[in-house]
């Protein structure tokens, strides 16, 4: 990561805290009934709201008005080209469906990454009022409260987050690995948001989550959170989590959970995307 030291990662921590919880209010503020639809876009249940475009563009500008030149990567405008070496990884609203219903479990995230490391990450969840954030060597916290992941020893004893694909037969062939998996742990939950879900994992409220064909904007800021709780955050086979496989989990259960969906690899299931993304287009997530 080059001369930057702790204070420069501090200092993108509060930016992204600033930046996030400015456009968490507004989208607290915002009714179910005015919110409006703009389009879809992987199929018809990937929704994209006028929300999201609006949210996105606050984001970006109040990102940039003092570092202009920091390269963005952003889940509906997609990638702008900088030249200072950090890179501001943006997802407007995480958990768009439950927004458009009126469901709790939608959030706003956003990372900051030097040479291909995530740095600091915070997500905010306008309905519980909570900001997780976390930089790279510091911990994460919650409100400011630090954050430990969960104690359970034992996968049976496991509460397990994961989530599915927009896509029809892919999300048939995840029902189908979560209908192997539930008999070997406690109980399984789909919230919807998977920065939530990797934040409640670093939290304890969630013992593990699993998830595949996660982007860059759904797994930075969570990511490193959940890695800096403490939980071991991976992908199936490799070090790295990519777009085939994130598996988080604290390490007393994390080898057991992976080893568990091996396994059900292994019996033919799919378990990975249908386009795997790895190494910088995630950013490393080790504390």
């Amino acid at each position: 990561m080059g001369s930057h030291d702790d204070s420069f990662r501090f200092e993108l921590a509060d930016r992204a805290e600033s930046a996030a919880r400015a456009a968490a209010d507004r989208l607290a503020s915002i009714h179910v009934d005015s919110i409006r639809v703009a389009a879809t876009k992987s199929s018809r249940t990937d929704m994209v709201t006028e929300a999201d475009h609006a949210t996105e563009a606050q984001l970006i500008a109040t990102l940039t008005a003092e570092r202009p030149d920091d390269a963005i990567l952003a889940e509906e405008s997609g990638r702008r080209v900088g030249t200072s070496g950090v890179t501001w990884i943006i997802d407007p609203i995480d958990g768009t469906t439950n927004f458009v219903y009126g469901l709790a479990g939608f959030n706003v995230s956003v990372a900051a990454m030097i040479d291909d490391v995530v740095v600091a990450g915070v997500v905010v969840d306008p309905i519980r009022g909570e900001t997780f954030r976390a930089t790279r060597g510091d911990g994460a916290t919650c409100n400011g409260t630090l954050l430990h992941g969960s104690s359970t020893a034992e996968l049976a004893d496991a509460l397990v987050g994961t989530g599915f694909s927009y896509i029809p037969e892919r999300r048939e062939a995840q029902a189908r690995v979560v209908a192997e998996l539930i008999g070997e742990v406690r109980d399984i939950r789909r919230i919807g948001a998977a920065a939530l879900d990797l934040c409640s994992t670093a939290a304890g409220r969630l013992d593990g989550y699993f998830e595949s064909g996660l982007k860059p904007w759904d797994l930075a800021a969570g990511g490193l959170i959940a890695a800096e709780a403490g939980c071991a955050v991976t992908g199936l086979d490799a070090a790295e989590p990519d777009g085939r496989l994130v598996v988080a989990a604290p390490p007393a259960i994390h080898r057991e959970l992976r080893a568990a969906l091996r396994q059900i690899a292994a019996g033919g299931l799919d378990v990975e995307a249908a386009s795997a993304r790895s190494g910088p287009e995630f950013g490393r997530l080790e504390p």
